[in-house]
């Protein structure tokens, strides 16, 4: 019998076009030490200029490689509270005035204090040495909360979660759901006023914050309640046969939390002496030894204290070179502005006195640190879209 139907030849692939690689996620905690070193970064400095290239670098890389979880929405929030943060400083310094020296712009009415609070003056005439000072200072302070927003808009919390020791498990899990509080109560609000808005109730104001505030926090609560329930029924934080930690772990723990906190006493409280050996005091040398011995003591501790947890990790995050590159970023970012404000740097300029007032100036070398916090943008893979496969 002749065959009727013929058999048909499978589609040409195009094998000349080559395939886009799959995307993956970055580390959440790669982000974490880049933001941490931003804000170290940003401690160091009090030049407006380069804060504001720095603020302008941490706002890059969050709308260049956010993704689209409720995380990532934060951003808006921290720049209104750092915008808040700089308005009430320069608001309270004009309120509590300081020393009267310099160019005065305009007087306020000053109130008498008693004898007991002497420095301190409320109202009186306010400089432009004192406004200038003060919303720098401010802006600093803005900028290391803006550090801390872009880590939150950038690094997936429960992702981070899987990724602790395991000894950190009970203190990671308080962390990672305090930071992610803010985060889930700006995404319920959006939920709120967007139903709101559908049912025709676009009450604004004082009038409509009962309203929206309660099934906010109730979004939340219940949030909290359903990943408590899940963390229980998966039997996180569950040890093998009920062991406790040995007496010799928490002695290496107790050693190395009392070799931390000395070396940090000695780097910040102990006078530096004139002699140096290899350009630095000993007891900078003293201190970071007690640092680095605190810090050898507490890995080991931890673990063997993450031995006793029935811990799994399901896909755990890959860590590679574009966690490596963004490390490596704020790093460099760190020791570029000790150099920077060092003596062999240009401590004047990115730390410049309020007396005499004069304009900022920005030193070429100063530009290395947004260029290379805003390096990560580039150098980092694209976020995976939400239900993607990894």
């Amino acid at each position: 019998m002749a065959r009727l139907i013929h058999r048909v030849a499978p589609p040409a692939t195009d094998t000349t076009t080559p395939s886009r690689p799959p995307l993956r996620t970055t580390h959440p905690w790669a982000w974490w030490v880049w933001a941490l070193c931003a804000g170290i970064t940003a401690s160091l400095l009090l030049n407006p200029l380069v804060l504001a290239l720095i603020v302008a670098a941490l706002i890059t890389v969050v709308i260049a490689r956010r993704g689209d979880g409720i995380w990532a929405r934060s951003l808006k929030f921290y720049l209104l509270l750092a915008a808040v943060i700089v308005g009430g400083r320069v608001l309270l310094r004009l309120i509590i005035g300081g020393t009267a020296t310099g160019t005065v712009l305009f007087r306020l009415p000053q109130a008498q204090l008693p004898s007991w609070a002497a420095g301190i003056r409320l109202g009186g005439p306010v400089t432009a040495e004192e406004l200038v000072w003060a919303a720098s200072d401010a802006f600093r302070l803005a900028t290391i909360l803006l550090c801390v927003g872009a880590a939150n808009s950038l690094a997936n919390p429960r992702t981070a979660l899987k990724s602790v020791p395991a000894a950190l498990h009970d203190i990671s899990v308080a962390v990672v759901i305090t930071l992610t509080l803010l985060p889930q109560l700006i995404a319920s609000a959006h939920r709120v006023r967007r139903g709101r808005r559908l049912r025709g109730n676009a009450t604004r104001g004082l009038r409509g914050l009962g309203a929206t505030l309660v099934p906010v926090v109730e979004d939340a609560v219940e949030g909290s309640m359903t990943l408590a329930s899940s963390m229980e029924a998966r039997g996180y934080g569950r040890t093998r046969g009920q062991q406790k930690v040995p007496l010799s772990t928490t002695v290496v723990l107790f050693a190395a939390l009392v070799a931390i906190l000395f070396g940090i006493f000695v780097l910040l409280g102990v006078p530096v002496s004139q002699a140096t050996v290899l350009g630095l005091a000993p007891q900078r040398w003293l201190a970071l030894g007690l640092v680095a011995l605190g810090a050898t003591l507490g890995g080991l501790g931890l673990r063997s204290a993450g031995h006793r947890l029935s811990v799994t990790r399901y896909r755990p995050a890959p860590w590679g070179v574009p966690e490596n590159l963004i490390c490596g970023a704020g790093v460099l970012a760190v020791a570029v502005g000790l150099w920077l404000t060092s003596p062999f740097g240009y401590p004047d300029a990115l730390n410049p006195p309020p007396f005499p007032l004069t304009w900022p100036a920005l030193p070429l070398p100063a530009l290395l640190i947004p260029f290379l916090l805003v390096l990560p943008a580039a150098l980092t893979p694209r976020p995976r879209p939400a239900g993607a496969r990894p």
